[in-house]
């Protein structure tokens, strides 16, 4: 009996191989995976790849974030469905592919002030930024204040870090 259920699972990995580089070969070029709602994301890493599209369906990229070949992908993911068989889904029109959302940079020059003990606060976010941080003295709308001041007004150390 068990080796009735292994050939039909090893069946089952055969014939869904090439459904999956099928899908693989109909992407843009230079995308990384598929989107739920069926876009195609060109993002080096899984994380945000899909933020804004019901998160990623399926993953080409390798787990160092480069994109893995047809071969080595469809091989993968024969192995991944010979051990837990699924239905394979239906093809869906592809939107076009979208370009990654890049994190906000901080400006090169920093505001005049600041020095030992004093904190940057962003009055907009209510975060204050340490000497050292990236942000500090850098975000739009801000002042210099000592912590315990920022502390007193409200604010809190940016990802819930202080500074002392």
């Amino acid at each position: 009996m068990k080796s009735y259920g292994l050939i039909a699972v090893l069946l089952a990995g055969f014939l869904a191989g090439p459904a999956i580089h099928a899908q693989q070969a109909s992407a843009p070029a230079g995308s990384t995976g598929q989107c739920k709602d069926g876009s195609y994301s060109n993002h080096a890493t899984k994380k945000g790849a899909c933020s804004g599209h019901q998160g990623v369906k399926e993953w080409y990229g390798d787990a160092s974030g480069k994109a893995a070949s047809p071969a080595a992908t469809e091989t993968k993911s024969t192995a991944a469905t010979a051990a837990a068989p699924a239905p394979a889904a239906p093809a869906k029109t592809a939107a076009p592919a979208t370009t990654g959302k890049s994190m906000p940079q901080p400006p090169a020059t920093q505001a005049p002030g600041g020095g030992p003990g004093m904190v940057w606060v962003n009055s907009s976010s209510k975060v204050y930024h340490c000497q050292g941080d990236k942000w500090y003295g850098k975000t739009k709308s801000g002042s210099y204040m000592s912590e315990g001041d920022a502390k007193a007004k409200g604010y809190h150390g940016d990802h819930g870090k202080a500074c002392s």
